[in-house]
C-alpha cells in the first residue's frame, strides 16, 4: 500500500476502505507519510468528500491513534457536551456542575480561545489559581469523588487529530465537514464519555454560517456516532448575536455563578435547559424534557448546582471564595460605556464584531502562544429586539494595558454591532428546531 495511490483513489472521488484510512493515519503518526502528501489527501477530500462509512473510518483511526479513557469502573453514564464555537459562550461552566449536581458524572475536556472564538480553558483559568491542565489518572479520580472534573486535553488524546488539524489551519482544509466530524467526535469518545451532547452554532459568531449546514454537520456526527457506539445528540442553536451578556474571561465565570444563584439571561439558560434536559433524558434519569425542566430548577433553587461548581473550583486548586466575592476576579480597571443616539429597537447584534471590540482589548488571541488580558471584554446592556431611547447605555467596555488606537477600534466595532429599526423586530429562535 502507498500513500501516493491513496492519494490519486481519492483524487478520482473513489472510496477508501477501513485500511487505506487506518494505514494514512498510523503512516503520519509514524513518519512514514509526509506531510505533503497527507495535506494533498485533505485537499482531495475537500474536494470530492468522505462517505459515512469513510467519516467514521477516519474518526476511528483517530480515536485508536492515541490514549482512551474508560470510566466504566465509575459509571455508565458519564457525560460530555462540545460546542462548535461562539461568542459569549460558557455553558459548559454552567452545565457541568449543574447535570453533576443532579447525578450525572460529567468528564468535559476542553481547548483554549483562538481568534474571536473564547475558551473554556481561558475561561476557567481567570478564577484565581484554578488548574485545568490535570493528568488523565487525576481527572479520572476527580470525577470518581466528586462527580465532575474540566480539563485541558493532554496530547496523548487524538494525536493523530492534533496533526491533521495543524495541517488543515494551513492548508485551507478546515471547513470539511467530515473532518470537523472526525476531529470533533474522536476527541469526545477518547475522553471516555458515553453520553455526548453537541452544540452546533450557525450564524455572524459561528464558524458555521446557515441552520442548513449546521444541520448537515450534526447529522453526520450524530450518525458517525452511532456507527461507533455512542449516544450522540445535537443541539442547533444561532449565533448570531453573543449568548447571554457578558463576554471575555473573567466576566464570563462571573455571569455562569448569577446564573447558578437563579439570575440568569433568557437566552442562556434556554440552550442549558435544552442541553442538560437532552442528557438527563439519554441518561434515563428524567422521563422526558418536562421531568427535566423541573429537576434543573430545583437544581438552582436548592443551591446545590452552585455547591458543585465550588467543589469543582476547590478541587482544581482555585478558591471557591470568587463565588462570592468578584473582587478576587481581574476584571479591567478602565471602563467605557457605549450609548445610542437613536431611538427604536434594536433590530440585530452582530456577535462577530463584539467578539473583534472584545479581542481588540485583550481577551482573544491570534496564535495559541498569544497571552491574553482574563479581565478584558464587554457587558451588554441592550441586545436584539430590545426597545432603546436616545442616550442609553448598550454596553459596557473593560480592559486593562491597551494601545489607545486599539481602543478606539473596539469602540467603534461595539457602535457598529447595533442596528435599529423603527418596530420590534421579528423573533429568530435561539434553537433550530425541524418542523
Amino acid at each position: 500500500m502507498r500513500a501516493v495511490d491513496i492519494i490519486q483513489k481519492k483524487k478520482e472521488g473513489k472510496t477508501h476502505t477501513k485500511e487505506e484510512i487506518d494505514f494514512l493515519v498510523q503512516g503520519l503518526l509514524d513518519g512514514t507519510i509526509e506531510d505533503y502528501q497527507m495535506a494533498a489527501w485533505l485537499m482531495a477530500v475537500c474536494f470530492k468528500g468522505l462517505d459515512d462509512d469513510e467519516t467514521a473510518y477516519l474518526t476511528e483511526a483517530f480515536i485508536n491513534s492515541g490514549d482512551i479513557l474508560d470510566f466504566s469502573d465509575i459509571s455508565n453514564i458519564v457525560a460530555d457536551k462540545h460546542s462548535t464555537g461562539g461568542v459569549g459562550d460558557k455553558v459548559t461552566i454552567v452545565l457541568i456542575p449543574l447535570l453533576a449536581s443532579l447525578g450525572v458524572p460529567c468528564a468535559k475536556l476542553s481547548g483554549r480561545g483562538l481568534g474571536y472564538t473564547g475558551g473554556t480553558v481561558d475561561k476557567l483559568e481567570s478564577i484565581p489559581n484554578f488548574v485545568c491542565s490535570l493528568k488523565d489518572e487525576d481527572f479520572k479520580t476527580q470525577i470518581k469523588k466528586i462527580g465532575a472534573a474540566i480539563s485541558a486535553q493532554t496530547p496523548n488524546l487524538t494525536p493523530a487529530d492534533g496533526k491533521i488539524y495543524a495541517l488543515r489551519d494551513v492548508t485551507a482544509t478546515v471547513d470539511n465537514k467530515s473532518l470537523i466530524c472526525a476531529s470533533v467526535v474522536s476527541k469526545k469518545i477518547a475522553s471516555g464519555a458515553d453520553i455526548i451532547v453537541l452544540d452546533v452554532k450557525y450564524g455572524a459568531g459561528a464558524f458555521i454560517k446557515t441552520k442548513e449546514e449546521a444541520k448537515e454537520l450534526a447529522d453526520l456526527m450524530i450518525k458517525t456516532g452511532a456507527k461507533l457506539n455512542r449516544k450522540i445528540s445535537a443541539v442547533i442553536s444561532s449565533m448570531e448575536q453573543p449568548l447571554g451578556t457578558h463576554i471575555g474571561n473573567s466576566l464570563e465565570i462571573i455571569e455562569s455563578i448569577e446564573f447558578l444563584k437563579g439570575n440568569f439571561n433568557k437566552d442562556l439558560y434556554e440552550i442549558v435547559l435544552e442541553i442538560a434536559s437532552k442528557t438527563l433524558v439519554l441518561a434515563h434519569l428524567a422521563k422526558d424534557y418536562k421531568e427535566a425542566d423541573k429537576m434543573v430548577k430545583s437544581a438552582i433553587k436548592s443551591g446545590s448546582a452552585l455547591n458543585k461548581l465550588k467543589e469543582i473550583i476547590k478541587a482544581q486548586g482555585g478558591n471557591p471564595d470568587c463565588t462570592d466575592d468578584y473582587k478576587l476576579f481581574n476584571v479591567g480597571e478602565n471602563k467605557f460605556e457605549i450609548k445610542t443616539d437613536k431611538d427604536g429597537y434594536v433590530s440585530k447584534l452582530d456577535a462577530l464584531l463584539i467578539a473583534k471590540a472584545c479581542k481588540l482589548l485583550g481577551a482573544g488571541r491570534d496564535k495559541k502562544s498569544d497571552l491574553i488580558d482574563f479581565g478584558a471584554g464587554c457587558i451588554l446592556n441592550k441586545k436584539t429586539g430590545d426597545k432603546v431611547n436616545a442616550g442609553d447605555t448598550l454596553l459596557t467596555l473593560f480592559w486593562n494595558n491597551i494601545k489607545e488606537e486599539k481602543i478606539n477600534e473596539a469602540k467603534e466595532c461595539a457602535q457598529s454591532a447595533f442596528e435599529y429599526s423603527s418596530t420590534a423586530p421579528e423573533n429568530i429562535p435561539l434553537i433550530y428546531k425541524e418542523d
